[in-house]
């Protein structure tokens, strides 16, 4: 974990502290909401301004080298949020997808879909397929969005799949696991940042992030920029990753 202390004492770091940078990035997006109510807004602008920051954010880690990034859009806990809110969220995307697609494609974005697609509305679930077919062959960096995406569902999901397919527990090990998941040939996140102060991972990749670094700060999802992403890049470059060996 970081402290606030921590967060503030990284940005000092020599540039040295810059020459090691995460592959992946991982993101939860939190603070929506309470960013609108601070300001006096509907909660459904909160979202709307948070998603109009997204490939600002992409953009810049790309800038420093991260090949990965993934955004924790909306969980499968999600749904139980109140209808209205639920579909302002939907609409969102939609929209995003929609004017943003083209943009990204230009920079070379790989999008990727992680969750459940059979959960979405129709008309999304076309329009994240068009975006994936669209972008299949893009290599600056991969952009993977999950949506009804939930870490525990997604290992039950895995599990049944190999069971329906005849896999004999003898033959089970993490690499054959890692092949049921959805986020197959994507390395695990470096790094894993939550916005707003909250401190967990909330059902967010909850296999691949077993030596993840994390990263929590205060800075509601909607107000998070370029000096953000670059606390993120020193703090990672200044951590010591030992997987545990030493």
């Amino acid at each position: 974990m970081i402290s606030n202390h921590d967060t503030n004492a990284s940005i000092h770091q020599p540039d040295s502290y810059m020459n090691r940078i995460p592959v992946h990035v991982a993101l939860i997006m939190d603070g929506n909401g309470r960013w609108a109510i601070k300001k006096g807004l509907d909660r459904s602008q909160g979202h709307a301004h948070g998603a109009s920051k997204l490939r600002e954010i992409v953009t810049k880690f790309g800038e420093y080298g991260v090949k990965y990034v993934t955004l924790y859009a909306f969980s499968t806990e999600n749904w139980a949020r109140p209808q209205n809110e639920v579909e302002n969220i939907l609409e969102i995307l939609l929209t995003s997808i929609n004017s943003e697609l083209e943009t990204l494609h230009q920079q070379g974005v790989k999008i990727i879909h992680l969750g459940d697609k059979a959960t979405l509305p129709e008309e999304i679930s076309h329009a994240i397929e068009k975006s994936e077919q669209l972008t299949e062959n893009n290599s600056k960096i991969t952009l993977s969005v999950a949506f009804s995406y939930g870490g525990r569902s997604e290992i039950i999901q895995a599990i049944k799949n190999m069971v329906s397919e005849g896999i004999e527990a003898k033959n089970v090990d993490e690499k054959t696991f890692e092949r049921y998941l959805t986020t197959y040939g994507i390395p695990d996140p470096d790094i894993i940042v939550r916005t707003a102060g909250e401190m967990r991972l909330s059902n967010f990749l909850i296999w691949q992030s077993a030596y993840s670094e994390y990263y929590f700060t205060d800075v509601l999802w909607p107000d998070f920029g370029d000096e953000d992403v670059e606390l993120v890049i020193k703090t990672f470059s200044s951590r010591n990753r030992r997987y545990g060996k030493s």
